[in-house]
């Protein structure tokens, strides 16, 4: 049987990974389908608890923010549609949210052994670099479709997206279990400077 996974900790960790994850993930979900005006929909949630609006309307602002600052004007044609003034626009759905990509790292941080300070300044960063990289993967795509490029290799901007966020995730949680690691070597070699 292999060591780590006779590790108590180990599996604790992993089930609250995958708790955490599967809660974030189905209520990203839930709150879709319930602010979504059909079968089950919810005025409350979708007026009060749409947390997906939200995020959708800061990567919209932002994109629009990150193109000004580069010369390009572009308005809400809706409150799905940003488009480029005198030119083409893109429709961030619910698919472009990135709600996998952030119950990820959300799970990952709360399921880990850190003080609650460490986690709540790891898992801000990590929103945020995550909200970064998908309002540059907006811009990039309404900047690619005005311009009639094609996308590397012939992947999508979803697939590209999910690539470099989940690189940019495996750096964080390298320099995440780093800092433990250090500090733990510190401590061991305090310990023995003092024997």
């Amino acid at each position: 049987m292999i060591n780590f996974l006779r590790d108590k900790q180990f599996l604790n960790f992993v089930g609250k990974l995958l708790l955490i994850f599967a809660f974030c993930y189905l209520s990203s979900v839930a709150v879709i389908g319930l602010s979504t005006p059909g079968n089950y929909y919810s005025a409350f949630i979708d007026h009060y608890l749409n947390f997906i609006s939200w995020i959708r309307m800061s990567l919209l602002f932002g994109t629009k923010t990150l193109l000004a600052i580069f010369g390009i004007d572009t308005y809400y044609a809706s409150e799905f549609i940003l488009r480029k003034v005198g030119g083409r626009g893109i429709t961030l759905i619910y698919g472009c949210i990135g709600y996998g990509v952030l119950s990820f790292w959300i799970a990952f941080v709360l399921a880990s052994a850190k003080k609650i300070k460490n986690k709540l300044s790891w898992l801000i960063g990590g929103l945020l670099l995550i909200w970064v990289i998908n309002i540059s993967r907006i811009a990039l795509l309404l900047v690619a479709t005005n311009n009639n490029w094609k996308m590397p290799l012939g992947w999508d901007h979803h697939t590209w997206f999910n690539i470099v966020a989940y690189v940019a995730i495996f750096a964080m949680i390298y320099y995440f279990d780093r800092n433990d690691r250090d500090a733990i070597y510190v401590k061991r070699s305090g310990s023995n400077e003092k024997n």
